[in-house]
């Protein structure tokens, strides 16, 4: 029987533990997709307890903290309840957890970030809480510290086309601190315009921009002010939540109409709002692509389900889940509009709803080309699918149809410090899966070969496919 975590952990033969340890363990992590605070990092936030650390905002282990009976006041914090009480209540859970893979998320980061090697429960929990809060209150436990430790070379965070990046600008002023902190541009606020925000949020993309919006291609040209102020910075990728994927064929023109309907607060029928969605996704695609960025779809996911907590709680706080929208069509026709005018970016297409892997795998090799590697993604397990499970069904569905070797890889898709583990578990299962192949004869026993691709999903394809060399060059030269 073997150990819990033990150094073999998820590695089942001797060919994956090779890879492993040999290829995989130490390489450097590419974060291309977070929600980590740019301010906290600047700040190099530090952490008065592990309450702060895990719970503050981790709505996946909130969520199973309701599933096991916890009260509200105990997870997301109430009057009279302190951090003591609240770390109690997940230690309460954790035993409950097992087969989630929060189980050992949560026990490799006590022992790859504390030392602490103990399983928690409640009876483990007081002393695991003192000697993780004495580690936390010790030098060299801050956010950028923490980035360090987890030999991440870059952390790619998700903004609003309004924001300032002025945390992003202080960063880089920062000396000795080697991991580039790079802007992502997530203009969802300025596609969704049923939403009752959205005239306010084009009145903050006026003033962001300097520039009056009063119709659809001043709207269009601020947007492209943005995009250019974010390439500045070194932003070199974009991020789309994309709940259901639309498309309409549409002139500018069209979009145009429904775009002053909106703003002038009506609300626009569903063809209407697909039709403008599709012009305007067309139109940033082109801006990406003309300046080498990496376009990324994230799809199909439920939010905000329970309209009692949302008023109660807001967004991101646990109540979303996996939406089963139909997808082909509409992602084939806007894949197809930007590449029939040769404007189809790099482009990463993660769906939360795991039927869809085939699909996606199956669509992205219509689009490949261009003498490059894997320009057209299917992105990794994402949300409820970054399971082991999961994330062996997504590499599957892509080595079944496409090519395994050029997956860019892992991202944490957190908002926690700490969630650098889920790349080890990731690269644990990647070697395992190539090392089945090779000890069941599927594929040649050539470690040179498969130590290679190991490091690409781990690293090296990251790192050749996102332009980040460039960013960083372009933000050298504007500061020097």
């Amino acid at each position: 029987m073997k150990s819990f975590l033990d150094e073999q952990f998820l590695l089942h033969n001797e060919t994956a533990i090779k890879l492993y340890e040999d290829y995989a363990k130490d390489m450097p992590i590419i974060d291309y997709h977070c929600h980590l605070s740019p301010q906290e990092i600047y700040e190099n936030k530090t952490f008065g307890n592990i309450t702060e650390a895990w719970l503050y905002g981790d709505h996946y282990k909130w969520r199973l903290m309701r599933a096991n009976g916890i009260e509200e006041q105990y997870i997301t914090g109430g009057e009279g309840v302190t951090d003591y009480d609240r770390f109690l209540a997940y230690a309460k859970t954790v035993p409950m957890m097992i087969g989630n893979p929060l189980y050992a998320w949560s026990h490799l980061e006590l022992q790859r970030y504390f030392g602490v090697y103990e399983v928690l429960n409640e009876t483990s929990a007081p002393a695991i809480w003192e000697k993780v809060n004495a580690k936390l209150n010790s030098d060299g436990f801050g956010a950028r510290d923490l980035i360090t430790k987890s030999n991440v070379t870059v952390v790619c965070t998700t903004d609003d086309p309004c924001d300032s990046l002025e945390y992003h600008l202080k960063i880089q002023e920062i000396e000795g601190f080697d991991a580039a902190v790079l802007p992502s541009f997530r203009p969802d606020k300025g596609l969704e315009l049923n939403r009752d925000t959205f005239s306010e949020w084009v009145g903050k993309l006026s003033q962001a921009a300097g520039t009056e919006i009063s119709d659809y291609d001043s709207f269009l040209s601020a947007l492209e002010s943005r995009v250019e102020f974010f390439h500045s910075v070194g932003g070199r990728v974009s991020d789309h939540a994309l709940d259901y994927v639309p498309f309409g064929a549409a002139t500018r023109e069209e979009a145009a109409a429904i775009f002053a309907k909106a703003l002038s607060g009506q609300k626009v029928s569903r063809e209407e709002e697909d039709k403008y969605k599709t012009v305007t996704l067309t139109f940033l695609g082109k801006l990406y692509a003309d300046r080498g960025w990496v376009m990324q779809f994230h799809i199909n996911a439920a939010r905000n389900n329970n309209s009692r907590m949302f008023a109660q709680l807001g967004p991101d706080t646990g109540y979303d889940a996996v939406n089963d929208t139909p997808l082909s069509s509409a992602v084939i026709g806007l894949l197809d509009a930007l590449d029939q005018e040769k404007a189809l970016p790099k482009t990463i297409l993660y769906s939360l709803n795991p039927r869809d892997n085939e699909v996606l795998a199956a669509i992205i090799g219509s689009f490949q080309g261009g003498g490059i590697p894997g320009k057209i993604q299917l992105g990794a397990a994402w949300w409820f699918n970054d399971t082991k499970d999961g994330m062996l069904a997504q590499m599957k569905a892509l080595a079944n149809v496409g090519l395994i070797s050029r997956f860019v890889g892992m991202l944490t898709d957190s908002r926690s410090f700490l969630s650098y583990t889920r790349h080890e578990y990731f690269r644990r299962l990647v070697c395992n899966l190539i090392g089945e192949w090779a000890e069941q004869g599927e594929v040649p026993h050539d470690m040179e070969l498969l130590g290679q691709i190991v490091q690409g999903i781990a690293y090296n394809n990251a790192k050749e496919y996102f332009p980040f060399a460039s960013a960083l060059k372009t933000v050298s030269a504007s500061q020097s």
